[in-house]
């Protein structure tokens, strides 16, 4: 007996996700269909030219332009950007960080160190947790 496998698809929302852009700014006919797994394939491997152009100068998704500006997207909010943004106006905001940009990365550096030492910890635990115990 044989089954019938069908292919996989994503909603465009999910497939710009994945892809790091943001979906307003996608081709209409991406934005209205839905995207195969070999079609998501292919855009990875070789990505057109739109793809390329999002991903250089944007508009770009607010994960991706708290990302490049070493903030959290919460950080982005609190600082008032809640639109995307191009590479332009990210390039912009980095050569003149305003007091909130510079706020959120000091806030953003002490959430990466506390983490760090949360692992540094959970590792001490884990080899002391193992040199106690007996070998058989």
């Amino acid at each position: 007996m044989t089954s019938h496998r069908t292919a996989q698809t994503m909603k465009p929302a999910t497939a710009a996700k994945k892809l790091g852009v943001y979906l307003p700014a996608t081709p209409a006919e991406f934005q209205e269909g839905v995207v195969s797994r070999a079609e998501f394939d292919a855009l990875q491997a070789d990505p057109p030219q739109w793809l390329r152009d999002l991903r250089r100068e944007g508009p770009h998704p607010r994960p991706v332009v708290a990302a490049r500006l070493g903030v959290s997207i919460a950080g982005l909010a609190r600082g008032g950007v809640t639109e995307a943004l191009t590479t332009e106006q990210i390039d912009a905001l980095r050569g003149d960080p305003p007091e909130w940009l510079e706020r959120e990365r000091a806030t953003q550096a002490e959430v990466r160190r506390e983490a760090a030492r949360i692992r540094e910890k959970n590792a001490a635990r884990a080899d002391e947790g193992q040199a106690r115990r007996p070998r058989r």
